[in-house]
């Protein structure tokens, strides 16, 4: 097998993340049909179909399920090696606040590539459910940047993406049906904890809170246990829940925002671009405006 090329294994692994080919040259700044022949490339020197093509996106072959492994192995230490000498300049201590769903979850690819790329950047995470707390903070000069979520319509911050906030439960438990709903939530301070109560209380629906916790984690494992119903943006969605919303109130929108402090060193701002041009927080390669 001859030598596979950074390039095309860069382009490959941000198809296989969209899984959708315009989506991809979006985020590469490339035309579609680049993409479509650099990905053509690529398979022919595997000497295997990686992806198979249709009308609604790509999907994985086994073969690109196995490369996908392989290929963010050897970008993370390519992109290690390049930014322990392009960027040793950039240094200093950079304090990210950000709802648990996204620490867990979202933000993890993101913050390994920050990491990698800036080796003398310190980081600091700081996971909290409630916008309050994390904008408090940032105001005080306790954090340097801030990943938000906040609800549609209202202003502050850079908007990245909107999405839906959705009911779920489990498969095995169909807690909807009982007589007082059961709910698994955030602790107090959390939009999700909020409007679900004000959207059951509004349709008349007895309901009582089941679970508590500070952590998505916490919450999903009572929701999978069949403990009590919660609420997440959809685009957080774990193929194991069940979507209720058809079974009950709807619920509101919600944005991903992006705050920075007052006076950030150039490390926080490597780090803001690394979000904001993310497929994860900006799918569609859409430019962002404060609100």
């Amino acid at each position: 097998m001859r030598d596979l090329p950074i390039n095309l294994l860069r382009t490959f692994m941000v198809v296989a993340d969209t899984l959708n080919l315009t989506e991809a040259a979006k985020v590469l700044h490339k035309a579609t049909s680049t993409v479509s022949m650099q990905l053509n490339r690529l398979e022919e020197l595997v000497a295997n179909p990686l992806m198979e093509r249709g009308q609604h996106g790509v999907r994985l072959t086994a073969a690109g399920v196995q490369l996908t492994t392989h290929a963010r192995q050897l970008l993370n230490l390519h992109d290690q090696i390049v930014g322990s000498f392009q960027n040793m300049e950039i240094d200093g201590t950079v304090r990210l606040g950000s709802h648990d769903q996204y620490a867990s979850r979202t933000l993890s690819p993101l913050l390994q590539e920050f990491i990698l790329s800036y080796p003398e950047a310190q980081l600091e995470v700081f996971c909290d459910h409630s916008p309050d707390t994390l904008l408090h903070k940032l105001d005080k000069g306790q954090l340097d940047i801030a990943l938000v979520e906040m609800m549609a319509g209202t202003s502050g911050g850079t908007r990245l993406r909107r999405d839906a906030l959705v009911w779920v439960g489990s498969r095995d438990h169909h807690l909807q049906s009982l007589p007082i709903l059961p709910l698994a939530v955030f602790d107090e301070g959390c939009y999700h904890r909020s409007h679900a109560k004000r959207v059951l209380e509004e349709a008349g629906i007895p309901y009582r809170i089941a679970f508590t916790s500070q952590s998505r984690a916490g919450v999903l494992a009572a929701v999978r246990a069949g403990v009590g119903i919660g609420t997440i943006p959809l685009h957080t969605l774990e193929d194991d829940l069940l979507v209720l919303n058809e079974e009950l109130p709807a619920l509101p929108e919600t944005e991903v925002a992006l705050f920075m402090g007052k006076k950030v060193n150039e490390a926080t701002r490597r780090l803001e671009q690394i979000i904001q041009d993310s497929p994860l927080f900006n799918p569609l390669g859409v430019a962002h405006q404060e609100s």
